[in-house]
C-alpha cells in the first residue's frame, strides 16, 4: 500500500491515524510467511479498535469504509478548507488531491477475503457487515452518523477516483470539514497546546416553535441572526430579561435553526474573557458564521472583564471579522452592577459623569437588544395549556390550571421555566392522565 505517498492528506494523528498505518502494514505484508503471526495479532488488534470505533461513533455497515470515510471528513488540509461551503476550487491543489484520492481509492476497493483465508481468520468479515447497537453515538449526532455511513456507502459505488473526489468534494461543500464542519456548538478548554475550541457532543434539541410565546422577541433574534448567515449586516445582540423567561433556549433553537446554513456557536464564560482574541484567530478565517455565545452574563462593580469584553466587541485595532457576531443572555439590563451607594460616591467623583459612561458603554456595544418579560398569568396558563397539549397531558384543563397555579407559587413564580418543570412533575409522577 501507498500510505506514504499521500500528498495533501498526510496527517492523520492519534490512534485513529495509527490504525491507518497499520492496516496499510497488514495489507502489504500479511503474505509473508515469515511475518504471519504478528499479522495475525496485528490483525485482532485492528479489527478490536474498528469495532470500539463503532460503538464509539454509532457506525454501522463496512466498518473499514465507515473509518476511511470519517478520516476525509475530519482531516482539515488547504484543499477541504477551500471547498467547505462554498465547494469545488481550482488551481494544481486539484491534481495533489486526486494523486491522494486514488490512494485511498485503493484502501476501499481491498478485497479482505484473501486475508481472512492467508491468515486463517473466519471473523474477519464481522468489519464488512457489522450491525451497531440501539446506543448512540458518543462522538456525533444520529444525522452525522448517518451522513458518513452514506458517504462511506457511496464510496464503493464511484468507479474512478475522480467520481470519488467529486463525491468528497460535495461532501465538504454541504456539510463541511472537522470538527467546525460536523458540529454545531463548542465550548471553550485550556488543553495542553494553549486555548482549544472542543465541540460540545449533544446540545438540546431545542427548537424556536418549542418557546411557547415571545413572538415579538423571537421575531428580532431571527431577522438579526438570519441577516448574519446570508452575509448581510449584523448586530451583536443581547437578549435580557427576568429569569426562566426563554433567553437561553432562543440562542439554542437558531443553533438547530441554522446549522445547516453554517452557523455554528461557542460557549464562552466571562473568566475566559482574555481567551476572545485567540479564540477570534482560530475561526475568522473559516468559511462559517460564528456566534460567541455568553450565558448569563453580568459583573459586580469590582470585576474588570468586561473591559476584555469591550476592547474585542468594539474598539480595538483589529476589526472584528465579518463572520464573527457575539450574543449574550443576561438578568440585568446594564450587565455591571450598579448600587445606591455608587450615587454617594459619585459626589466625590470629579467626573461623575465618565464613570457612568464607563458602565453603560459595555451594553451600547450589542447593536440588538431584546427583552424578555416574565408572562402574566394569563400567558402562563397559556403556556401550561400548549405544554400540556405538547406532551398528551389529559387532565382536565380546571384541574391542571388550578395545579400549575399551586407550583408556581412555590417554585419560582411565573416564568416559561416553572410551566415546563410543573409538566415535567407531572409526567414524571405519573399524574398527567386523570
Amino acid at each position: 500500500m501507498r500510505e506514504k505517498e499521500l500528498i495533501v492528506y498526510k496527517e492523520f494523528s492519534g490512534e485513529e491515524g495509527k490504525l491507518l498505518y497499520d492496516m496499510a502494514w497488514l495489507m502489504t505484508h500479511y503474505r509473508e510467511e515469515a511475518k504471519r503471526k504478528k499479522a495475525t495479532l496485528l490483525c485482532y488488534s485492528c479489527m478490536h479498535r474498528l469495532f470500539e470505533m463503532a460503538e464509539n461513533h454509532g457506525f454501522y455497515g463496512n466498518l473499514w469504509h465507515c473509518y476511511l470515510s470519517n478520516l476525509l471528513v475530519n482531516n482539515e488540509n488547504g484543499y477541504s478548507r477551500a471547498c467547505e461551503i462554498r465547494g469545488e476550487v481550482g488551481g494544481t491543489i486539484n491534481r495533489a488531491v486526486l494523486h491522494d484520492i486514488v490512494i485511498f481509492k485503493e484502501f476501499f476497493d481491498f478485497d479482505f477475503s484473501e486475508m481472512a483465508r492467508a491468515l486463517n481468520l473466519e471473523a474477519l468479515d464481522l468489519i464488512t457487515g457489522y450491525e451497531g447497537s440501539d446506543s448512540e453515538s458518543k462522538v456525533y449526532n444520529s444525522r452525522i452518523r448517518d451522513r458518513i455511513c452514506r458517504l462511506a456507502v457511496k464510496f464503493t459505488k464511484d468507479h474512478m477516483p475522480e467520481e470519488m473526489k467529486d463525491t468528497l468534494t460535495e461532501f465538504y461543500r454541504d456539510y463541511g470539514v472537522g470538527k467546525f464542519g460536523l458540529h454545531k456548538a463548542f465550548r471553550v478548554v485550556h488543553g495542553d497546546s494553549g486555548v482549544e475550541i472542543v465541540p460540545i457532543r449533544n446540545i438540546a434539541h431545542v427548537h424556536l416553535d418549542d418557546l411557547v410565546g415571545y413572538e415579538i422577541p423571537k421575531k428580532k433574534l431571527v431577522e438579526n441572526t438570519l441577516a448574519f448567515v446570508e452575509g448581510r449586516k449584523a448586530n451583536n445582540c443581547l437578549l435580557f430579561g427576568d429569569a426562566g423567561t426563554g433567553k437561553s433556549s432562543s440562542i439554542k433553537g437558531i443553533a438547530n435553526e441554522y446549522y445547516e446554513k453554517g452557523l455554528r456557536i461557542i460557549e464562552m464564560y466571562k473568566h475566559q474573557f482574555q481567551d476572545l482574541n485567540e479564540v477570534i484567530t482560530q475561526i475568522k478565517n473559516r468559511n462559517y458564521k460564528f456566534i460567541i455565545y455568553m450565558d448569563d452574563l453580568s459583573f459586580e462593580d469590582f470585576e474588570i472583564e468586561y473591559k476584555y469584553l469591550k476592547a474585542v466587541i468594539e474598539g480595538g485595532l483589529e476589526k472584528k471579522p465579518e463572520n464573527v457576531l457575539i450574543y449574550a443572555t443576561s438578568n440585568r439590563r446594564h450587565l455591571v452592577r450598579e448600587k445606591f451607594s455608587d450615587k454617594e460616591e459619585r459626589r466625590d467623583d470629579l467626573h461623575a459623569g465618565d464613570t457612568v459612561q464607563e458602565k453603560l458603554s459595555l451594553v451600547s456595544r450589542f447593536g440588538v437588544t431584546i427583552f424578555f418579560a416574565a408572562p402574566d398569568k394569563k400567558e402562563f396558563q397559556n403556556i401550561v395549556r400548549v405544554l400540556a397539549q405538547r406532551y398528551k397531558v389529559t387532565m382536565p384543563e380546571e384541574e391542571l390550571l388550578a395545579e400549575a397555579n399551586k407550583w408556581e407559587l412555590a417554585h419560582g413564580g411565573l416564568s416559561g421555566r416553572c410551566a415546563q418543570q410543573f409538566i415535567d412533575y407531572l409526567l414524571g409522577t405519573g399524574k398527567q392522565n386523570r
